[in-house]
């Protein structure tokens, strides 16, 4: 069992220090890992094993969650699993990377465990082994932060599952193809044609979406509705989404079954013509998986054709943005001068400067305006050129602020 860092104890200034909970006589604090990020990349690197990534979901009613999550943790953690994993009274959302040679024995431990017998896998399309750095298994109240009162409707009466050769076929038949993911995940690849929602969350996505079809409806004079097909990164988002599209009275509604991913391995299995553009946004350490050579998008900083996707490094931004490899190199993979700056800064100095400030990120994914990105980086190295610094406060933590090239 790897050994986490020590953390600072917490005071509880009535109750005194709590307890920590114990499952089967063994302290929960340690069926998690709280290495650092470097110390887990370094691990990966020296493991020197084939590995898979692959996903999957059900909704289904599960009890004693936090139990369960204890057991799954035990269980994966002994067979060498990484990666993401909900759980919650309304099923599992997993995404996880774990040796190639364990596959049987991971596929043996779902099936054993009724709740999970049979589950569907998709498994991605590209894979380097390294999307996942630790094995994270969290109770959540939902498998998907919808913000949806799921009692308001009807969960299961979701749309039609279509293969990809049938949604290849509606596409061309004229039906209406809505994108039900983030606006930063459709930046970098979508079906041709495809209705791409503006908004940043799902929830967001999901009221866009009601509004566009209602508009539409409205509008135009239809003996008959027209069909609406969605599609996700990998089904889940599209089985709320589609109930939800029902229950607001449109009732012509089919989704891809397995979203994107299993839209891809379709496509090789059967030969077929992709619809689909450009990569597949990943919620990993990959960000991105292609899917063809088409590039749908530009770089945000220079406007060059790029679908490079990548987060500022500057830690306390975060922010996602389409970023070219020239650009990357000017702004030392960071989204503007104001961050490389503070990036370029020794780590004690980045570390100070850190210190109480919130990352930007939490409130705002990506960046969605680049025209702006860009006019904010004009002023900026004007600014620099003029002044030396962009952050003269910086004299508190960097008593010698240097220019950035």
């Amino acid at each position: 069992m790897m050994i986490p860092c020590p953390r600072r104890p917490r005071l509880h200034a009535l109750n005194g220090p709590q307890p920590r909970r114990t499952f089967a006589g063994m302290d929960t604090h340690r069926l998690r890992n709280l290495d650092r990020p470097d110390i887990l990349r370094a691990k990966l690197e020296r493991e020197g094993v084939e590995r898979t990534t692959l996903s999957f979901y059900r909704y289904v009613r599960l009890k004693e969650v936090e139990s369960l999550r204890h057991e799954l943790y035990q269980e994966w953690d002994s067979l060498g699993v990484l990666g993401r994993i909900y759980i919650s009274q309304e099923g599992i959302n997993a995404q996880v990377s774990l040796p190639t040679a364990n596959l049987n024995r991971f596929r043996a431990a779902l099936d054993a465990r009724e709740a999970f017998a049979n589950i569907p896998w998709k498994i991605a399309v590209e894979d380097d082994g390294k999307s996942f750095l630790k094995l994270a298994v969290k109770v959540k109240k939902k498998i998907v932060a919808d913000g949806l009162a799921d009692d308001a409707f009807d969960v299961t009466d979701v749309g039609e599952h279509l293969d990809a050769a049938t949604f290849n076929r509606k596409m061309e038949e004229g039906a209406l193809v809505v994108d039900m993911r983030n606006n930063y995940e459709c930046l970098i690849g979508h079906f041709k044609g495809a209705y791409l929602p503006k908004a940043d969350t799902f929830r967001g996505a999901i009221e866009e979406v009601v509004k566009m079809l209602e508009k539409k409806r409205r509008s135009e004079e239809v003996s008959k509705e027209p069909e609406v097909l969605l599609y996700c990164t990998g089904g889940i988002r599209c089985e709320k989404a589609s109930a939800y599209l029902k229950h607001e009275g449109f009732t012509n509604v089919a989704q891809l079954h397995g979203g994107i991913i299993d839209y891809a391995r379709q496509l090789k299995a059967e030969g077929l013509q992709s619809k689909y553009l450009g990569q597949n946004f990943v919620f990993d350490e990959r960000l991105a998986e292609r899917i063809t050579d088409d590039v749908v998008s530009m770089c945000m900083q220079c406007g060059t054709k790029s679908d490079r996707i990548t987060n500022c490094h500057e830690a306390t931004c975060n922010m996602l943005l389409v970023q070219c490899e020239a650009c990357a190199a000017k702004y030392a993979d960071c989204c503007s001068p104001s961050c490389r700056e503070i990036h370029q800064l020794p780590i004690e100095q980045q570390r100070a400067w850190r210190k109480g400030r919130s990352t930007r990120s939490t409130k705002t994914k990506a960046v969605n305006d680049p025209e702006g990105l860009r006019r904010r980086i004009r002023e900026e190295e004007e600014l620099l050129a003029l002044n030396g610094t962009l952050h003269p406060q910086l004299t508190t933590v960097n008593p010698h602020p240097r220019t950035s090239a």
